[in-house]
C-alpha cells in the first residue's frame, strides 16, 4: 500500500512541476512559484521517506528501531 501512494505522490510532484511550467509560460508566475514550492515539499516528503539512513533502513521498509 506504502509503494502506491508513493507512486502517486511522485506522479503528483511530476504533473505540478509540469504545470507551473506551463503557467509560468502564462505570466501567472505567483501560483507557478506556489505550485513548484509545494512539488519539492512532495519530493522532500517522498525522499524522507525512501532515502535509507546510517543502518540502511528506510523508513517506508518498516525496519526502523
Amino acid at each position: 500500500m506504502s509503494d502506491t501512494i508513493l507512486s502517486i505522490l511522485v506522479l503528483t510532484a511530476i504533473a505540478m512541476t509540469l504545470g507551473a511550467a506551463a503557467w509560468w509560460r502564462q505570466g501567472r508566475r505567483k501560483q507557478a512559484a506556489l505550485m513548484l514550492a509545494l512539488a519539492a515539499v512532495i519530493a522532500g516528503n517522498v525522499a524522507i521517506w525512501v532515502v535509507p539512513d546510517g543502518s540502511g533502513a528506510a523508513p517506508v521498509d518498516g525496519r526502523i528501531n
